[in-house]
């Protein structure tokens, strides 16, 4: 089988599995091929060596398996991380909080925040790359984020930044800290999901509870307490009524909720008193 015959082949069988066939039918092949995908088009007549090993990527992502745990890889803000399952695979709409985090530690000139939910170590890379003089440390719940997210760290160096903890929230981190950043699980339990997220992705990472939103009212209690002065996170896209009224009841020193670029309620910032 060529190149073209592979691609074809491989397109017709990501139809029902993809929104762009094409497209992740030449991604899986430029990853068997171990080459960029600009390749497929100029050796479009080449002979696919392996081609069972391809057909079953191909197989495996039209069963609905991510691409990123197929491949191992997710490309997330400017660098990739490792990813298996286990983990939450990041997604773009993170890279918000990233932002907006960063615009707070850069103006507060913050050094000392925690992560909870480490997952990749996505968030606590990308802010300790882009902050040298930050020290975070990160929790997780699950032995599995912690591997990954530590292999991560070992990547780009970032050990002497990075603590990585085994936590419930933050009850493991007695330290005092500026700022918690979280991208914690906050969908319904009975709300369904489509087959390439529920079935593969660690539901531990994905359901906050049987309303979704019970984690997140634990964090928000958890820093108060604390008397920690910043607080982001992710969240669902119905829950910005619900949790405006918490803080209410609770009182913070303000609330701010931000969009996704889909134009979703994503996630808030909160300053307490």
């Amino acid at each position: 089988m060529t190149i073209k015959e592979g691609l074809n082949w491989a397109k017709e069988q990501l139809l029902e599995a993809c929104e762009r066939p094409q497209f992740e039918a030449e991604l899986l092949l430029a990853y068997h091929l171990e080459q960029d995908r600009m390749y497929l088009l100029t050796h479009d007549n080449d002979v696919v060596e392996d081609i069972k090993n391809f057909q079953d990527l191909i197989q495996r992502r039209a069963a609905n398996e991510p691409y990123e745990y197929i491949v191992g890889s997710a490309s997330f803000y400017d660098i990739h991380l490792e990813v298996e399952e286990g983990v939450l695979i990041p997604r773009p709409e993170t890279e918000i909080l990233i932002d907006l985090v960063a615009d707070i530690i850069k103006k507060e000139n913050i050094t000392r925040i925690a992560e909870i939910g480490v997952g990749t170590g996505a968030i606590s890379v990308v802010l300790a790359r882009k902050f040298p003089e930050l020290h975070i440390i990160t929790t997780d719940i699950c032995d599995v984020p912690l591997k990954v997210a530590g292999k991560n760290i070992d990547t780009f160096g970032l050990n002497a930044q990075i603590e990585l903890r085994k936590s419930n929230l933050i009850d493991e981190v007695p330290e005092a800290l500026e700022l918690v950043v979280s991208n914690p699980p906050y969908i319904a339990e009975d709300f369904l999901l489509e087959s390439n997220v529920v079935d593969y992705e660690p539901k531990k990472a994905l359901f906050g509870g049987r309303v979704g939103d019970e984690l997140l009212k634990q964090i928000i209690l958890d820093v108060k307490a604390r008397d920690i002065k910043y607080l982001a996170c992710e969240m669902g896209y119905d829950q910005k009524e619900p949790l405006q009224e918490f803080v209410n009841k609770i009182g913070v020193k303000s609330i701010k909720f931000y969009k996704d670029l889909a134009g979703f309620d994503r996630g808030f910032i909160i300053e307490f008193k």
